[in-house]
């Protein structure tokens, strides 16, 4: 396995090449390298070294990727933190990865007690500290991604660079990816499919990348219009934005060979409208952050089949597997499953969910698919309990958590129900602690401080009880049928239990 994204293993002969810009400045493949440089010793500064962990909370800008890479250039791994989370969350996953240092925007920035360094002091130029030489290994750790788990706090995935080389190689093979592509990175950079995809995929054939701070459906086809890129990557919502614009919005797309769609089942409608209005073909792939983003995707050339989310990418196995543990033949539903180079090391210290995950010598998805006989998967229903809100992963149990953590919660169950912008949003019912009267507005709230903007309830329902299946447990596809909606019918007063934070 090479590490061919690494600046220190670049060719020389990309030294001058446009490599990654943002919206303040642009860097040529050695101007990026130099910069990694600079940082790097201002990070060993700081006790940066072998299997240190660097957490960089940073929105989308060229320093987050100069962050990563520094951390790399000292045998470290780094923990993308998304830069809107809450001190409540930022905290517990810079201290879940053990971070030694921090890169965040400011002082008022959430750190975890743990040393820091603003983004405004990052050393841009090298003052010539003698650095070990880099003996970056495929085995070692790169990434640490935290994916929210069903067990309510989110876990880090282990991701080593063998991972992530696997996956940024494969995107060029799939995608037919040459030093003459430009991509447009849209998506949040605390996500390995922006890093792997659209960045590390770039760097691997000496293309270009430009990076948007955030989306805006007018900036970002204006963006397309005037930096011409050949390919981006992104989410339902963010096409469902694009083509819902009025029809005087017209942009010049043409430099657009293709788009990626993932992170949640997209509406053949929706891509076909996409086409349709903008003129480049948009592949549709699956996968989950254990596989390192992507498993799948709808080929270039052969089959193309709505309602597929395509075929496995190069040097990965996809199969259906019965509940005994069986290989299922073409045609019968069962649990996706994967192989190859890109599933991921494991859990952080979470051995028992890790050996679960890897049974079998298969990394277990949790959806339900069939495979047909050319091998295109087909998705039909989740094991798990997520809901997928405009492409970011949402687990009821965090959110459950915290909303069992108000004193007035006997109760809390968390369901997707559909959204025609979102795909789905987050609703949650709730039965009262005795004596206790739940305020719908104090619940919100009481989320608010504590999560994520997109992981708090878009309503919240007080039931008398909340209805259970045979083995007592809540019954969450009761609630929802409900729709969103409050119970229609009376339940029965709540069970007196003590309350639970648990």
């Amino acid at each position: 396995m090479t590490l061919d994204y690494l600046p220190w293993v670049r060719p020389a002969s990309f030294d001058a090449l446009p490599c990654v810009r943002d919206e303040r400045e642009e860097l040529t493949y050695g101007g990026f390298a130099a910069r990694v440089e600079a940082a790097a010793e201002q990070f060993a500064e700081y006790g940066v070294g072998p299997g240190s962990v660097v957490a960089v909370m940073l929105p989308n800008r060229l320093e987050l990727l100069v962050s990563l890479v520094a951390a790399w250039r000292l045998g470290a791994a780094a923990t993308p933190v998304n830069p809107v989370l809450t001190s409540y969350e930022a905290d517990y996953q810079i201290a879940d990865a053990g971070a030694v240092l921090v890169v965040n925007a400011d002082a008022d920035a959430p750190d975890g007690g743990r040393p820091a360094l603003g983004v405004a002091d990052l050393r841009r130029t090298a003052e010539g500290t003698t650095l070990p030489t880099p003996a970056t290994a495929a085995a070692d750790l790169a990434l640490l991604v935290y994916t929210s788990g069903s067990t309510g706090r989110p876990k880090g995935v282990e991701l080593t660079h063998g991972n992530i080389a696997s996956m940024a190689a494969s995107m060029v093979t799939a995608l037919r990816l040459t030093g003459d592509d430009h991509c447009l990175l849209v998506l949040p950079l605390f996500h390995v499919n922006a890093i792997c995809v659209s960045f590390l995929s770039s760097m691997l054939v000496g293309g270009r990348l430009s990076v948007l701070g955030r989306f805006h459906p007018q900036r970002f086809l204006e963006s397309v219009q005037e930096l011409r890129p050949t390919y981006f990557s992104a989410v339902p919502t963010i096409y469902a934005h694009l083509v819902s614009l009025p029809d005087e919005a017209r942009y010049d797309t043409s430099s657009v060979r293709l788009a990626i769609c993932g992170a949640a089942p997209a509406p053949v409608e929706l891509l076909d409208a996409v086409t349709g209005r903008f003129g480049f073909p948009v592949i549709e792939g699956y996968g989950l952050t254990e596989g390192t983003c992507a498993s799948t995707a709808t080929p270039l050339d052969g089959p193309r089949k709505p309602g597929t989310v395509g075929v496995a990418l190069p040097g990965q196995r996809i199969a259906v597997m019965g509940p005994g543990g069986e290989l299922l033949p073409a045609g019968e539903r069962g649990e996706v499953v994967v192989q190859g180079p890109t599933v991921m090391h494991g859990y952080l210290n979470r051995p028992e969910e890790t050996a679960k995950a890897l049974a079998d010598g298969w990394l277990h998805t949790g959806d339900v698919g069939v495979l047909d006989e050319d091998g295109c998967l087909r998705l039909v229903d989740r094991i798990k309990d997520m809901i997928i809100r405009g492409g970011e992963n949402l687990y009821p149990k965090e959110i459950e958590n915290v909303l069992y953590e108000h004193e007035a919660v006997l109760e809390a169950a968390v369901v997707g129900i559909p959204d025609a912008t979102y795909g789905e949003v987050p609703v949650a019912y709730v039965a009262p602690a005795p004596g206790a009267a739940p305020d719908p507005g104090e619940l919100r709230a009481h989320c608010a401080e504590r999560l994520t903007k997109i992981k708090v309830p878009t309503a919240v329902h007080v039931l008398g009880s909340l209805p259970k299946n045979p083995v007592g447990k809540i019954d969450k596809p009761a609630l929802r049928a409900l729709k969103g909606e409050a119970s229609p019918v009376p339940v029965s007063a709540p069970v007196s239990v003590p309350h639970t934070s648990s």
